[in-house]
């Protein structure tokens, strides 16, 4: 799985796949869709999606990247994820 921290939609929002830090909440989310001036987030290694305007989202550094995908890999080992 291949994960850009700074891809783009035509929009300006970012790419479906991407990671993001949601500043509302401190929560990292893949990005799944777009609504209008709302992306739709899920948590790396599962669990509840949200919505979150497009101006409250920030690139994830390298370190939170990597944690992110830490968490996705210890869930697929549990089983918990199927994606």
């Amino acid at each position: 799985m291949t994960v850009s921290t700074d891809a783009q939609e035509a929009d300006g929002g970012p790419a479906n796949g991407s990671y993001v830090m949601d500043t509302r909440c401190g929560q990292v989310g893949e990005v799944i869709g777009h609504d209008g001036v709302f992306v739709r987030l899920r948590p790396p290694a599962g669990g509840p999606e949200w919505d979150s305007p497009v101006g409250v989202l920030r690139s994830v550094t390298a370190r939170e990247q990597l944690v992110a995908r830490n968490a996705l890999a210890n869930a697929r080992s549990r089983g918990d994820v199927c994606r």
